[in-house]
């Protein structure tokens, strides 16, 4: 894609804002207090002049950690992710049915996708499709792609009309959060072309992603790195790559890497990010949980995706999110948080659904949260969450 395309793409999201030679893809959403941050990082460059060589469009990440992060891509990193992808899924022309947010990578990248490649981009809106108003497929050589997160998925997986449509796409991408077990044989059942993936706002989206025949023969990882992109792991003390089949943190390098984070202007080249993951004998990535994220407990450790999987596959939560809370004795207790519109869970099912844990690894209490804090991509604020459940002395 030329940059002068691209631009136009960019401008034509009704999110952009150009400052010191900079564009911004930036949430309409956003307070005051995004506002002001926003403010004061684009102070630290001059305004105008001509846009930087090499990573001038700025896209938000990080926003769940209270504080705003833009990481710096441009034609040449978007390229290498629109190249990798279309290798790694045998398509020529991505045509893409868009339910994602104009800011967010995810949105900003089914659009290039679609524009590099001469295919069709047709946007909808989510509440729309939810209700069961969706657009007609026409016939098209590649097929169609739709990117979901797991809860939009189990929401259209609720009426039988909505598991028809989905059957239509040749791909359906997962991401944003974890897809639990019981969602994805649902989905399995149902009979479709899923492909969960793995990638991020630093990597121009997707990485590594698993191809719906794979998942279709049963696997449920996040399949093998695309073309472009280079995925070790690493242990997070001395960063030295670690053997197929062990955990540690997942380290990123290739051709989408950002350039950096605004406004440092350096070079990128690799990322060793918070994730913790392990990569199979075959080459395919699985991801276990954040290591910011893990809760110590009495000196173990908890990974909260494992018990919140458990907690989903019970049926008793439509939404759940499983914390660790600063505790006097223990370091930490394991908390559980689901929305106040469910009912209070029932003793019985949930002891069913723990008999398989550790007594370390079950909550220790259930509390109801009145604002659910997930934002558009399906990630639980984790910050908020406790905040909302605990007040701000929550640790």
């Amino acid at each position: 894609m030329e940059r002068a395309q691209l631009i136009q793409l960019v401008r034509a999201t009704g999110s952009a804002e150009e400052r010191g030679g900079f564009i911004f893809l930036c949430d309409p959403k956003w307070g005051a207090a995004e506002r002001s941050q926003l403010a004061e990082m684009q102070s630290q460059l001059p305004a105008g002049g001509a846009l930087k060589e090499t990573g001038w469009l700025c896209v938000p990440s990080g926003g769940t950690s209270g504080r705003l992060k833009f990481a710096r891509h441009d034609e040449e990193t978007l390229g290498a992710a629109v190249s990798g992808f279309c290798g790694h899924f045998g398509l020529t022309r991505v045509n893409t049915v868009d339910v994602l947010p104009l800011h967010h990578v995810s949105g900003l990248m089914a659009r290039v996708r679609s524009v590099a490649t001469g295919g069709r981009h047709v946007a909808w809106n989510w509440k729309e499709l939810e209700a069961g108003v969706r657009p007609e497929l026409a016939m098209e050589a590649d097929g169609w792609v739709l990117s979901l997160v797991p809860t939009q998925l189990q929401r259209l997986l609720g009426s039988g009309e909505s598991a028809d449509w989905l059957r239509r796409f040749r791909v359906i991408f997962i991401g944003g959060g974890p897809a639990w077990a019981a969602l994805m044989e649902d989905a399995a059942r149902a009979r479709l072309p899923l492909s969960l993936c793995y990638g991020m706002t630093e990597t121009a989206a997707m990485v590594a992603a698993l191809r719906p025949e794979e998942f279709a023969a049963g696997l449920r990882n996040c399949g093998r790195a695309m073309t472009h992109a280079r995925i070790e792991i690493v242990d997070d003390a001395s960063g030295a790559v670690l053997p197929a089949g062990e955990t540690g943190l997942v380290k990123i390098g290739g051709g989408s890497m950002f350039r950096s984070y605004f406004p440092d202007t350096r070079a990128g080249g690799t990322l060793t990010t918070e994730d913790l993951g392990w990569i199979d004998a075959d080459g395919r990535l699985t991801i276990v949980g954040r290591r910011d994220a893990v809760i110590i407990t009495g000196g173990k450790k908890v990974f909260p995706i494992e018990v919140e999987a458990a907690l989903r596959a019970s049926g008793l939560f439509s939404d759940v999110a499983v914390v660790g809370v600063a505790d006097a004795e223990w370091g930490q207790r394991v908390v559980a948080c689901y929305p106040a519109a469910q009912a209070m869970p029932d003793g019985t099912v949930l002891n069913a659904a723990m008999a398989g844990f550790a007594p370390h690894q079950r909550p220790k209490a259930f509390i109801a949260v009145t604002e659910w804090p997930r934002n558009e991509q399906g990630k639980v604020n984790r910050a908020a969450l406790l905040r909302a459940a605990f007040g701000e002395t929550a640790g």
